[in-house]
C-alpha cells in the first residue's frame, strides 16, 4: 500500500538537493515548546488561549508587550492572510484591550499561508509570550539525509521567515547516532556562525539536547527557527517544526495523542484506521483501486482523457465488504466528487464480492448521487459484473475494458459537472 502523504520536500544544497520526507505527523506550537521544554532547550513561557477573552487576561498577565500566533499546521503564518482582516497569524500586542480585539478576528477565522489548501486552515486556537528582544536569529535543524543514510545537522545564521529563500546559506554536518554532535562539529559551528568562546557551552547544551530528543521520540525531524540570541547573550527558541514517523506510532502515544488534523486529513486518518490508502487530490473524480500500481495508472489514465481525480484510494488485495463499504463511504461525503470510477483487478480479491460491496453500498445510501462506472477483471469477474447488471441500480455503469471504463467516467462526470 502506498504510504500516507508519500511525498518529499526539498531542500537546497550548495551542490545540490537532497530530499526530507514529511508523510508524518506534525505538532502544533505549543505542544512544540512543551516538548522542547522537557529536554531543556530554551523556550517562553507561554499560554494557549481558545477566546478573546482568555487572550486579554493573558496579555495583561504578561503586563509587557506580548507576540501572539495562530496555532495551524502550516508554516508562513506570520506572511499569511486572515480571512477576517487581511492580517498575517502573528502580531504584537501592546495592551490587554489590542489583544481581546485581535484575538476576536483571529481566533474562528481562516488563515491562509503559502503551505496552507487555497481556502486557508481554521484557527481555534493561539500562543501567546512575551516578546523577546533579538539581537540574531538563526536556524537550527535535525534530519535524516536519506542519500547518505546518516543524519544532518542544518544550521544558519539567517534564521526566521526567510530561510527559504536563503537555503544556499545552509551549513550541514552530518553525524551518526552512536556518537552525536562531537565537539569538532561544535567546533565548525562556532567558526561558521561566529559564536563567541562564552556562548560554546550553551551551543553545545542546545545541540546535544536536540539529539537526545530526536532520537528518544523517534523524530524524523526537529527544527528550531528562528533559535534566536538577545542582546544579554541568551539562546531562545521561538518557533519549532517536529516531525514523527507514522511507524513510531506504538512507540510514542504520548506523543501521538497530541496529533491535530485539519478537516481534509480526517478521511485519510479514518481510511488509514481501516486498512485503506487515501491520499487527497484535487480533481473531482473518486477512486476506488485495489494495488497502488493500478491505482497510479488509472489516475493517469484518467487525466489522459481530460479529466482529475479526487484522490487515490487504494482498498489493497485482502479488501473485504467492510474495507469497500468504507471507500464508498468516504467518498460518497466528498462535495467536490461528481463521479466515482471503481477499477479492480481480481487476484486474491473476489470480484462478485467486490460487486456484493457495492451493491450493498448503494443500499446503504440510497442509491447512488453521481455515475460510478466499475470495471472489474480477474477472478469471478464475470459473475461480478453480471451481479452490477442485474441490480438495476440507478447510476451504476459496467465497463470492463480498463481505458474504456475511463473514458466513460470522464465523459459523465463532465456531463453532471
Amino acid at each position: 500500500m502506498l504510504c500516507r502523504r508519500a511525498f518529499s520536500r526539498l531542500v537546497q544544497q550548495h551542490h545540490g538537493l537532497f530530499k526530507i520526507q514529511v508523510r508524518r505527523l506534525s505538532l502544533l506550537e505549543y505542544h512544540s515548546h512543551k516538548l522542547l521544554k522537557d529536554f531543556d532547550i530554551p523556550v517562553p513561557d507561554g499560554y494557549v488561549v481558545g477566546s478573546p477573552e482568555e487572550a486579554r487576561e493573558v496579555v495583561s498577565k504578561i503586563n509587557a508587550p506580548s507576540v501572539v500566533k495562530a496555532q495551524i499546521l502550516a508554516g508562513g503564518r506570520g506572511k499569511g492572510k486572515y480571512e477576517s482582516d487581511g492580517k498575517g497569524g502573528v502580531r504584537i500586542m501592546n495592551s490587554p484591550i489590542e489583544a481581546f480585539e485581535n484575538a476576536s478576528r483571529m481566533i474562528g477565522y481562516y488563515l491562509t499561508t503559502k503551505q496552507t489548501p487555497p481556502g486557508g486552515l481554521l484557527v481555534k486556537k493561539l500562543y501567546i509570550y512575551k516578546a523577546v528582544d533579538v539581537a540574531q536569529e538563526y536556524y537550527v535543524a535535525l534530519t535524516f539525509d536519506r542519500d547518505r543514510s546518516m543524519p544532518v545537522l542544518l544550521i544558519s545564521n539567517v534564521g526566521g521567515v526567510d530561510i527559504e529563500s536563503n537555503a544556499d546559506k545552509l551549513e550541514h554536518y552530518w553525524f551518526d547516532m552512536t556518537h552525536g554532535i562531537t565537539s569538532e562539529i561544535t567546533a565548525y559551528v562556532q567558526a561558521q556562525l561566529g559564536f563567541p568562546d562564552s556562548q560554546i557551552g550553551v551551543i553545545s547544551h542546545i545541540l546535544h539536547q536536540m539529539v537526545k530528543l530526536f532520537r528518544e521520540k523517534d523524530a524524523t525531524l526537529l527544527e528550531l527557527n528562528p533559535l534566536v540570541r538577545t542582546p544579554e547573550g541568551k539562546f531562545v527558541c521561538l518557533d519549532a517544526k517536529f516531525t514523527f514517523d507514522n511507524s513510531a506510532r506504538f512507540r510514542q502515544p504520548e506523543i501521538f495523542s497530541l496529533e491535530e488534523r485539519s478537516p481534509d486529513e480526517e478521511d485519510e486518518y479514518e481510511a488509514s484506521q481501516a486498512g485503506l490508502s487515501y491520499v487527497r487530490l484535487d480533481g473531482n473524480i473518486g477512486n476506488i483501486v485495489n494495488g497502488a500500481g493500478l491505482a497510479m495508472a488509472t489516475n493517469d489514465l484518467v487525466s489522459l482523457f481530460g479529466g482529475k481525480c479526487a484522490n487515490f484510494l487504494d482498498v489493497g488485495g485482502g479488501a473485504t465488504r467492510k474495507t469497500v463499504s468504507k471507500a464508498f463511504d468516504i467518498l460518497n461525503r466528498d462535495a467536490r466528487i461528481k463521479g466515482i470510477l471503481v477499477n479492480i483487478y481480481g487476484g486474491i480479491v473476489r470480484c462478485d464480492m467486490i460487486a456484493e460491496s457495492i451493491i450493498a453500498a448503494a443500499a446503504s445510501t440510497g442509491g447512488f448521487k453521481v455515475p460510478v462506472v466499475v470495471r472489474l477483471q480477474g477472478t469471478n469477474c464475470d459473475k461480478g459484473l453480471g451481479m452490477i447488471e442485474k441490480s438495476g441500480l440507478r447510476n451504476l455503469i459496467v465497463e470492463p475494458d480498463f481505458e474504456l471504463a475511463a473514458e466513460k467516467i470522464v465523459t459523465v462526470t463532465t456531463k453532471s459537472a
